[in-house]
């Protein structure tokens, strides 16, 4: 008996390494070990992650991403140390699931994300971002629930999860991306989403600042709660979702929820000969009149597509995406409401040159075009009816596989256009960013 007390309190020592150095006390056996044995263990497991009911499993991971962003608008330059941007940003992620029956299992997420500066809402006037998710004015730190959900889940029939998840067209066309440089490099305004576009005069349309002007990077061409640019509906919401199990490499997801908004995406990921291949085509609507105070119960419509192909012998790899975003509807003031497209083309090499792990190296062009509600020149009322954002990048990412690590240097330049329709030349935005992101 002693012997199993005494296995059952190393056990529980290993355990509570991680999760109790400041009960370090609890785990010292000096002394009369033997004397107060069980006291010792019920303490050890007061401080020691468990499993609830010990039928459920526990798995904990995530990452930390940090990044330094230097910037010139043409009037202006600085140096920032921001989050990678909300969704993206250092989170951590506790998982579980127990069986069932065989082929039977249920589950649960639960992220928790924690932003210090998020790179969405920083600009030329705040060097520290408040967490977008939360909405919370003025706050620049802040931890908050990405994901909250519980799911069932059949080997032959497929998964049925029901809370506040992605949806099936969150980040579909972002994930084909197996370049590894999905985070530094994607179709998304992580980074300059809030920074306000100068004019050659040096100043901001409608404003003295950043944050009062009329026109900003990320633009209006998703009128939706997601993402600039890209991703349109791109956050989590609470909605009811079914993923279909994989067939010779396809499957099929779909949700439903809030007031109203659902979505489906089909998939394909395998591999042809020398050539690893994945693809995504995903459809959502919204009728959801609370996203902002545009929609007013009109129906969204968002379409979008990505493919990504790579030469498994040379690490030759290309990747491209499109979006088209518009209202079906009549909004007052707006016609038909209007409408933006998105396409964004990135090619590179991915090979292990180094013993630290793949080294990537890419270039990138992105080009986005909006009118009517999906116009900020339009909704500025300055004289354009439409106007368009492009993109072009290069970078470096170097994996260390032995860290589970990615460090980056990347490189973007932006212009923005409005046909010259309002008469106002304005200047370019220029950024090198350096970052590193590390899983656990």
């Amino acid at each position: 008996m002693r012997k199993m007390k005494v296995g059952a309190l190393v056990a529980a020592g290993v355990l509570a390494g991680g999760f109790a150095a400041t009960n370090a006390s609890a785990a010292d056996l000096g002394g009369n070990c033997c004397a107060d044995l069980e006291e010792r263990i019920a303490e050890l497991e007061a401080t020691t992650a468990r499993k609830g009911n010990r039928k459920v499993s526990l798995t904990v991971s995530g990452w930390v991403g940090q990044q330094v962003m230097w910037w010139d608008d043409g009037s202006e330059s600085n140096a920032y140390v921001t989050d990678l941007g909300s969704t993206l940003g250092s989170h951590v992620k506790f998982t579980g699931q127990a069986t069932i029956l065989p082929g039977w299992t249920a589950g649960y997420v639960l992220h928790i994300e924690a932003i210090g500066s998020d790179s969405l809402t920083t600009n030329q006037d705040t060097p520290d971002g408040r967490n977008a998710l939360s909405q919370s004015a003025g706050q620049t730190n802040g931890v908050s629930t990405l994901q909250s959900f519980w799911f069932i889940k059949s080997d032959q029939l497929g998964k049925v999860s029901v809370g506040k998840q992605s949806d099936a067209a969150d980040n579909a066309a972002i994930l084909v991306d197996g370049s590894g440089s999905l985070v530094p490099a994607n179709w998304v305004a992580f980074d300059v989403n809030s920074f306000g576009i100068r004019t050659k005069a040096g100043g901001f349309v409608g404003g003295p600042t950043a944050t009062d002007s009329a026109l900003h990077w990320g633009g209006a061409y998703c009128q939706s709660a997601g993402g600039a640019w890209g991703d349109c509906f791109g956050v989590p919401r609470n909605v009811v979702r079914y993923d279909s199990p994989t067939f010779g490499g396809f499957s099929v997801s779909a949700s439903w929820g809030e007031d109203d908004i659902w979505a489906i995406t089909t998939r394909y990921a395998g591999e042809w000969h020398d050539f690893k291949v994945a693809a995504v085509a995903s459809y959502a609507e919204s009728t959801d009149e609370g996203l902002n105070g545009i929609v007013n119960n009109n129906t969204q419509q968002y379409f979008q597509a990505g493919a990504y192909i790579e030469h498994i012998p040379t690490g030759l790899f290309a990747y491209g995406a499109y979006g088209h975003d518009a209202y079906a509807n009549d909004v007052v003031g707006f016609g038909d409401g209007g409408q933006s497209e998105t396409y964004y083309l990135k090619g590179g090499i991915r090979q292990r040159w180094v013993p630290l792990g793949h080294t990537v190296l890419y270039g990138e062009y992105e080009h986005i075009k909006g009118s009517g509600v999906f116009s900020q020149s339009d909704l500025a009322g300055i004289g354009a009816t439409e106007d368009t954002t492009k993109v072009w990048g290069l970078g470096v990412v170097q994996e260390i596989d032995a860290a589970a690590m990615s460090i980056w240097v990347k490189y973007r330049h932006l212009d923005y256009d409005d046909n010259n329709l309002s008469g106002i030349a304005y200047d370019n935005f220029d950024y090198v960013g350096m970052g590193a992101l590390i899983n656990f």
